[in-house]
């Protein structure tokens, strides 16, 4: 739970602010948002000895739902906006996925390595 809070507060931080005309999925979300999200993946595998499957879905819904979060703050105040939202939910639950599986792959094969030395 700690490592998807971490994600989502880091692609939030990183994308909430962008004015709603400047966004452009998922070029948007590119920076270091995503990388917190490969260290927090990382971080599930290390210490909370997350399966890389437990890690990859927990982590990367971090990314959908920090967007989903955005939808629901910008339609309050204009319900015309985001007309496309389940593709964007659906480019950054890629987008999520695929960073938290390479931080999931990069924790396991960290940890494997620890276990081996003596």
């Amino acid at each position: 739970m700690i490592a998807f809070a971490i994600a989502f507060l880091a692609i939030g931080a990183m994308h909430w602010p962008i004015p709603y005309s400047e966004v452009s999925l998922p070029n948007s979300l590119l920076g270091p948002g995503l990388a917190l999200v490969v260290v927090a993946a990382v971080l599930a595998r290390r210490l909370g000895h997350a399966s890389f499957w437990v890690a990859t879905i927990v982590v990367g819904a971090a990314t959908p739902a920090a967007i989903a979060a955005r939808v629901v703050v910008d339609t309050a105040a204009d319900p015309t906006s985001h007309n496309l939202w389940p593709f964007e939910l659906i480019l950054g639950g890629m987008v999520g996925s695929v960073c938290a599986a390479l931080g999931a792959l990069i924790g396991g094969i960290g940890a494997r390595h620890m276990e081996r030395k003596p």
